[in-house]
């Protein structure tokens, strides 16, 4: 069976690596030899140990009639999209990791890989080496699924990980990240949500079988999260967690990420650093959550490596994997939509009157305060936590927007949702 890479950065290489690691045992899963043929690279000259296989023209691979299986792992959306679509409509079965193009054009690709008869393989995509979509597409298959919760973005979750353990702040957290290589130079896809709306909408247009895309998820970054909140929180009871979550709710579709806190017993309370857990509510299973490094060549490398053996079996006895599972059209909420328990922590004038006007905007508001919490008062500034019952993303919103007009608030955080359990 001839492989053909179209990249060959981190990834690529480690997947070169593995295969010739544990090339036996893959080639008896995959019913027979495995060989890798080229690769496509932009720069040559920094791959000189595979001068082989390399290539810099795509018609190589793409209309190379000799190529059974492409393996893209260049990442980004353009060209990478336009090769995926042209290798499925080629008659190769093609394997990626890349969530970018799942998240925004996954209906396209579904579509050329539908019309070819071929494999369109992608665990890698979410959580890396984590089994997590072939469990949610095939072994629960069976299921109703109602509730996927994850921790999907190592980054972030190492960031908020070593803010809650040694009080850093969030940009000494994020420069040791960019450091141990965890965190890239702009990191702005992985600290404001992007890279984890991308794997949330892959992974409840799969759970929910309705197509489910990175523009329909409501995202929020860590970037205003501050130490003190994660302080006040472990006086809750709480750790703070990069959290994405899609629900079906009365046939409607809820996907966001975001920063929450979660309780003590909450199964995905205990992850820390770079790894990553899905957590998958479903009838009749119940609970399942699904844990290992979320990023990182080896282990990406293992779920694409994986997902080789499975297209190679494939065409060898002619076989093929399930491929769109989108066979529902279920609308997708909005921003404001939904429901959740808030924090807020307030810096307010120490005056009468002033937890007494807060009080009456939130119920104004339709928002009801379960606890409220005062320190003690420096100089002339109060500081005032409020934590509320589960109330409506829009009465919560609109009690924000009014309190900022307050006068008498001169300081606000960062709202964090408030996940107390699973469920």
């Amino acid at each position: 069976m001839r492989i053909a890479l179209l990249g060959l950065g981190t990834v690529g290489n480690a997947f070169l690596e593995s295969l010739r690691q544990n090339r036996e045992h893959v080639e008896m899963r995959a019913e027979g030899p495995i060989e890798i043929v080229k690769a496509l690279v932009l720069h040559p000259e920094r791959h000189r140990g595979e001068a082989g296989l390399i290539t810099t023209r795509p018609a190589d691979i793409l209309n190379d009639p000799e190529v059974d299986i492409v393996v893209e792992v260049m990442g980004g959306c353009d060209p990478a999209r336009a090769y995926i679509e042209a290798a499925l409509r080629g008659g190769k079965s093609v394997v990626t990791a890349n969530k970018e193009v799942l998240a925004n054009h996954g209906a396209a690709l579904f579509d050329a890989q539908a019309a070819s008869n071929r494999d369109f393989l992608f665990e890698a995509s979410v959580g890396a080496g984590i089994p997590v979509i072939r469990s949610i597409k095939i072994g629960l298959s069976g299921n109703r699924i109602d509730q996927v919760t994850g921790i999907l973005n190592g980054t972030t979750n190492f960031i908020l990980t070593r803010m809650e353990r040694y009080g850093q702040s969030y940009e000494d957290a994020l420069a040791e990240a960019q450091r141990a290589g965890y965190a890239e130079a702009d990191p702005r896809a992985d600290v404001e949500g992007t890279d984890a709306a991308r794997k949330a909408a892959v992974l409840a247009s799969i759970a929910f079988a309705s197509r489910v895309t990175e523009a329909d998820v409501v995202r929020e970054g860590i970037t205003r999260v501050e130490p003190r909140d994660i302080a006040l929180g472990r006086s809750f009871g709480w750790t703070l967690k990069p959290i994405a979550v899609a629900r079906e709710v009365g046939g409607r579709v809820f996907v966001r990420t975001h920063p929450a806190f979660l309780s003590e017993d909450h199964p995905l309370s205990g992850v820390g650093g770079i790894y990553n857990a899905v957590l998958v509510h479903a009838v009749p299973l119940g609970e399942a959550m699904f844990y290992g490094p979320g990023a990182g060549g080896p282990s990406t490398a293992s779920a694409v490596l994986g997902d080789v053996v499975e297209a190679a079996r494939n065409l060898r006895l002619g076989g093929r994997t399930v491929g769109c599972t989108c066979y529902r059209e279920l609308p997708v909420a909005g921003e404001e939509e939904g429901r959740s328990a808030f924090y807020l922590r307030l810096d307010v004038r120490d005056e009468p009157g002033v937890l007494g006007s807060l009080a009456s905007i939130m119920g104004e508001s339709g928002v009801s305060l379960r606890t409220v919490r005062q320190a003690e008062p420096r100089g002339a500034t109060a500081e005032l936590v409020l934590v509320t019952h589960p109330a409506e993303e829009r009465s919560f919103k609109r009690a924000v927007l009014r309190l900022t007009s307050l006068g008498t608030v001169q300081a606000m955080s960062q709202p964090i949702r408030i996940e107390e359990a699973a469920t």
